[in-house]
């Protein structure tokens, strides 16, 4: 281009009105989030919120530099495998995932967009990344917790109702976290006087059956891990509630929905770090290079209403160290 040309071009340019200047100058980044919850429910909109809050305090915002496109595929695999093919094909520049089972159905799909999971139980047993250190590949992210964290369920159930003596554990055997969490638990059991069964369910009719099987013998508790029994929250709360017996989860929604104690990760908080990956992966960084993290913030919800149907009184020094109590 002549010297002349290129004056007369700039010039042009500095009479373009300031939107279409801006639109010159700037890219829309896109991100793609694919979560394992009900687009109603409260605890993934939370997890949502946290993310994209966290995104607008590094300069990110949705309508100016960028957009997030959201896909809410519950615990259905069907639709976990059909909205992973949708979001690729959109081609954002990072997807956000939560729960093994969208990761896994993202890696199907892509091994080039850039994945950054969120409250994922076990990564490595998982397959989805070689190790925390070094992830390799696409993938990287933070986990739920460390399987020591599940041996303090049988703890604080044992410290909330001193009778128990027996604890069913209902878990996911088909995936490595159900089996590293029950581990846990087992290793802390005979310490604080339980004695654990294991439940492994597959659907709605057998939990309702070990469950009361369960029940039959007194002093019962029951503990429900992370994973995949978790689709049937209520229906377990609502057991233990009928065959009044004290229950502990992993995560606080799970009290805030009728359980009585939980102990585990801030899950927002997880979210809002995951913001700082995808920041960081949009500006140039690989996940490979980015190590997988554990959770820096844990926190214990006890439900009041629940204790108060059971029989039960909560010892203060649960009260004491509870981040919420529902009353």
């Amino acid at each position: 281009m002549r010297r002349r040309e290129f004056i007369a071009l700039l010039g042009g340019a500095a009479a373009w009105p300031f939107g279409a200047r801006a639109q010159q100058s700037s890219t829309v980044r896109r991100i793609g989030v694919l979560m394992n919850y009900r687009a109603d429910e409260p605890e993934g909109q939370a997890r949502v919120m946290a993310f994209t809050q966290a995104l607008q305090k590094l300069g990110w915002s949705e309508g100016s530099n960028l957009r997030i496109d959201t896909r809410w595929a519950r615990t259905d695999s069907d639709l976990s495998r059909r909205y992973a093919a949708e979001l690729v094909q959109s081609a954002p520049d990072v997807i956000l995932a939560s729960g093994s089972a969208n990761v896994a159905s993202l890696q199907q799909v892509t091994r080039s967009v850039p994945i950054v999971f969120a409250n994922v139980v076990d990564p490595v047993g998982a397959g989805l990344v070689a190790s925390l250190a070094r992830p390799g590949g696409n993938t990287t992210g933070f986990i739920a917790f460390e399987y020591s964290l599940a041996g303090k369920w049988v703890e604080l159930l044992k410290e909330i109702a001193p009778n128990v003596t027996r604890a069913a554990v209902l878990r996911d055997p088909t995936l490595a976290a159900g089996i590293g969490q029950f581990a846990a638990v087992q290793s802390t059991a005979p310490a604080v006087g339980v004695d654990l069964s294991a439940i492994d369910p597959r659907d709605a009719g057998e939990i309702e059956r070990a469950v009361a099987t369960f029940a039959n013998e007194p002093n019962g508790g029951l503990i429900l891990t992370l994973g995949t029994a978790a689709r049937h929250l209520e229906q377990i709360t609502a057991l233990a509630i009928r065959y009044r017996m004290p229950s502990v989860y992993g995560l606080r929604n799970y009290t805030a929905g009728g359980g009585l104690a939980s102990y585990g990760p801030d899950s927002s908080e997880i979210s809002s770090r995951a913001a700082v990956y995808v920041d960081r992966i949009l500006k140039g960084a690989k996940p490979a290079d980015l190590p997988v993290q554990a959770p820096t913030k844990y926190e214990l919800a006890v439900n009041l209403k629940t204790a108060k149907v059971l029989g039960l009184t909560i010892p203060q020094s649960v009260l004491t160290r509870a981040d919420e109590v529902i009353e």
